[in-house]
């Protein structure tokens, strides 16, 4: 009966929009020419007929004043309530396509109207035409031209989640929270995500210049080259018999890459495993499941909650935890969004992970791609992310259990330092001549480290954060305070362990 009322109620829209509008359109004529003027007395009649072929008619409501909807007094009085909606659309469609300044064929009228009502939404929802459907279907294949960054709009303008590691972007230095104002010298204020991304991307080894606004500092250009973007989501590797698994993106390929570094390093005494989901964007849902998947023995991982009982879904792990128990450290931060922000939630939720860093990013909604065409489809918001405890993540984000903000660790340079073996009566002479000669060439290091510091040009200081990008695993520990934090915890952890076990090896 639902569906029945709804074909009836759309047949009566379309047969009255029709001859409502051939009514309006003979009104609008100019003054020269023939056409017979006919008013809108004459059209009762139509109603009525109109209004016999259903016997379901919705319940009336004057929702049109509500949302400033106004139809000329003449015309509403003999539109029924449940058609207003219709014919007010329809009036808009028709004034564009007579009245605007430029002529626009009935396909761009309804492609905009469409891009514009899902632009509204949310930052999110979107209208994917030809070229950025195409886009979407290539990046979580895992390769793609462009530059290499996630985006969202802010205040009309380009704002960067996060660059995805070792691509052009990541080279340029561009960096999370970055606004794009410019591109090829064109002001992109207004403009949607979709007609971004199809600006930036193009042929690998041409280029494309930003204007980047970075905090309080004044707006500078990059001129970044484009390149076919092959993301390589995991890296890992071993320091200190800690285990460090970097996840830039969450693409077809990362559980099994996670799954083969934890199999490659069975056996070898791991003391721990750090997941670095730091300046990570998103990806893939059903990855970031089967990513916590790897680490849980059992209990819920994800729940999506939407209008409709097949956007309403559970995500509960399988019994079997990979790493048998190791201790575990999520490192997150601002530039954390969307897929690890749902592992860091379900590690979190279950006791299974300490998560290290500030508060993730919050984008906590579920978007979904439905096609209109084998060409075009629209991305639709139709349910929000929740963690296992019910937490929902989106505009909330993640908060750590151990806060950790960004910041370079810096030893003091130039400090020249005095220690109880420089004194000429220190006891123990033994150890006094070889740890004074050990303090003798850290001094001197520090020293001439601050010479150099001092030639240095004002304004030549590289960029700290874009200097630790080149460096290995090892010299990042030595600098990145929330990198070092994490191998602090798992290095605790290992101790706690380690003592019960002891425990329950006396008892």
């Amino acid at each position: 009966m639902k569906l029945l009322k709804i074909h009836f109620q759309m047949r009566r829209a379309l047969i009255f929009i029709s001859s409502f509008f051939f009514v309006c359109a003979c009104n609008v004529c100019d003054a020269g020419s023939s056409a017979k003027n006919v008013g809108v007395e004459e059209i009762p009649s139509s109603i009525k007929k109109l209004e016999k072929s259903s016997d379901n008619l919705l319940q009336e409501k004057d929702d049109c004043k509500e949302c400033g909807l106004i139809i000329p007094e003449s015309v509403e009085k003999n539109i029924p309530q449940d058609m207003r909606y219709p014919v007010f659309l329809q009036l808009i469609f028709n004034l564009i396509r007579l009245e605007y300044v430029k002529n626009l064929s009935e396909c761009e009228i309804t492609e905009k109207s469409i891009a514009g009502a899902l632009a509204s939404l949310d930052p999110h929802s979107s209208y994917l035409n030809e070229k950025a459907f195409a886009s979407l279907r290539n990046q979580t294949d895992g390769e793609f031209g462009g530059v290499g960054i996630e985006i969202m709009i802010d205040d009309g303008f380009i704002r960067i989640i996060s660059p995805i590691d070792d691509t052009p972007a990541y080279k340029a230095g561009l960096k999370c929270g970055d606004l794009i104002i410019y591109i090829n010298d064109e002001c992109i204020n207004g403009i949607s995500s979709e007609e971004a991304m199809e600006k930036l991307r193009g042929k690998p080894k041409t280029k494309v210049k930003l204007k980047i606004k970075r905090e309080d500092k004044l707006p500078f250009d990059v001129e970044i080259e484009r390149d076919i973007i092959k993301v390589q989501s995991v890296k890992a590797e071993v320091l200190d018999n800690i285990g460090y698994i970097r996840i830039s993106t969450f693409d077809k390929n990362t559980t099994k890459d996670i799954k083969k570094f934890i199999s490659d390093n069975k056996g070898k005494n791991l003391h721990g495993i750090i997941l670095d989901l730091r300046n990570n964007p998103g990806g893939l849902l059903d990855e970031a499941v089967s990513v916590s998947n790897i680490f849980l023995n059992g209990g819920k991982i994800v729940s999506t909650r939407g209008r409709t009982a097949e956007n309403t879904k559970l995500f509960a792990a399988d019994a079997g935890d990979l790493t048998s128990g190791l201790p575990l450290v999520a490192l997150i931060n601002n530039g954390t969004a969307s897929a690890p922000e749902i592992v860091a939630g379900a590690l979190r939720d279950n006791k299974r992970a300490i998560i290290v860093g500030t508060r993730s990013f919050g984008k906590g909604s579920v978007q979904k791609v439905i096609p209109l065409s084998e060409k075009t489809a629209i991305k639709l918001t139709v349910a929000k992310h929740y963690t296992p405890s019910g937490e929902c993540i989106q505009a909330n984000g993640i908060s750590p259990d151990i806060e950790a903000d960004y910041a370079i660790i810096k030893k003091p340079e130039g400090m020249f330092v005095i220690r109880e073996e420089f004194f000429n009566n220190a006891m123990d002479v033994d150890k006094k001549a070889k740890n004074k000669r050990f303090s003798d060439m850290q001094n001197k290091k520090s020293l001439d480290e601050l010479g150099k510091k001092k030639d240095k040009k004002d304004g030549e200081e590289e960029d700290q954060e874009l200097l630790y990008r080149k460096l290995s695993l090892g010299e990042r520990v030595e600098k990145d305070y929330q990198l070092s934090k994490a191998f602090d915890v798992i290095k605790v952890l290992k101790r706690f362990v380690d003592m019960s076990d002891g425990k329950n090896e006396k008892k």
